[in-house]
């Protein structure tokens, strides 16, 4: 028999023909960089298990946006670290929390920098779960007016979109009802619809200040073991008026971000959280890896599977080495 006629390897070559035929490209518009807004002046925080991640100051944060637009990022989304905690939350929806008076300085400063809140209380709550305790629980319906609250304060600061986080039920409609009645018509939602509760989130709890104080979040968050789950969180979030949808975590829940993918046509970010950033930056530091090569890898990874954006701690060193 000749030798076969196929050869595969023609196509990987050289690195002009391996571009050439790329099947799936990163672009720094594809990125959306978390951030931690927190009470003070000239401040810049470093969080110890996420290195090079901070929190920061309105002003301090002001010049990371500007920053992050200079490197043609394609946003970001912010979380509040506030100066008071309580029971239900008062800082997540006042209108002159840490959140809302980021975003009017943010717009001031880059106007046409794409601004994403996440919308949840675990951050605000003095016992740092995601909505109202009622006899020891979260209740799910008493929390609602909370997030539509937040959601609307987000929108009239200025915010471009507004992203839940807290996987109540119910959440999105609450949400929607409450732009529209308020004249937010046009304001998305970014739904964390397929949120799991995964162990990678440890790090974020540093950096946001939100660990709970008691139990955990497993009566609300997903199980990491349901898939077909998600799909019916995911369906049920677009009923209810969810323009776009996330699954969270990215890298070991690939198989939902190709199944979301592949059921519905809608914008779909995936959310490559702190555990995943950490353990890559722990590895590289370690000199166990490659470092940039990782992150690029498994960037490449989440947008193979299906993700239109990512929400990544990597926006910044990615979006500099693709430039």
């Amino acid at each position: 028999m000749p030798f076969p006629i196929h050869r595969p390897r023609r196509l990987r070559t050289t690195e002009a023909i391996r571009s050439l035929v790329r099947e799936t490209r990163l672009s720094p518009t594809q990125f959306i960089l978390p951030l931690f807004v927190c009470p003070g002046e000239n401040v810049k925080r470093e969080i110890r298990s996420m290195p090079g991640n901070y929190q920061m100051s309105i002003d301090t944060l002001v010049a990371e946006c500007e920053e992050v637009r200079q490197l043609g990022i394609g946003g970001v989304i912010l979380f509040g670290v506030p100066e008071h905690k309580d029971e239900i939350a008062s800082g997540a929806y006042a209108e002159e929390g840490i959140v809302q008076r980021a975003i009017r300085a943010i717009k001031r400063a880059t106007p046409d920098l794409l601004v994403i809140t996440d919308v949840c209380n675990c951050e605000y709550t003095s016992h740092g779960h995601c909505g109202k305790i009622v006899d020891g629980d979260v209740d799910n319906d008493a929390t609602l007016p909370w997030l539509a609250a937040s959601a609307v304060s987000h929108a009239r600061a200025g915010a471009d979109i507004v992203a839940p986080s807290d996987m109540m039920d119910g959440r999105v409609r609450a949400i929607r009802d409450a732009l529209d009645r308020e004249g937010c018509l046009k304001t998305p939602i970014l739904s964390y619809a397929a949120k799991y509760a995964s162990g990678f989130y440890g790090p974020f709890r540093e950096a946001a200040e939100s660990a709970p104080q008691f139990g955990d979040r497993r009566s609300y968050q997903m199980d990491p073991a349901n898939a077909r789950e998600a799909m019916r969180e995911i369906a049920l979030d677009l009923e209810e008026g969810a323009d776009m949808i996330m699954v969270k975590p990215a890298l070991a829940y690939l198989d939902i971000l190709a199944e979301a993918r592949r059921r519905f046509d809608v914008p779909l970010a995936a959310y490559q959280v702190s555990g995943e950033f950490s353990m890559i930056m722990a590895a590289a530091q370690q000199g166990w890896i490659d470092g940039e090569r990782i992150m690029m890898e498994t960037l490449t990874a989440i947008r193979r599977a299906g993700a239109d954006m990512i929400l990544t701690y990597f926006a910044k060193p990615a979006a500099r080495l693709l430039a």
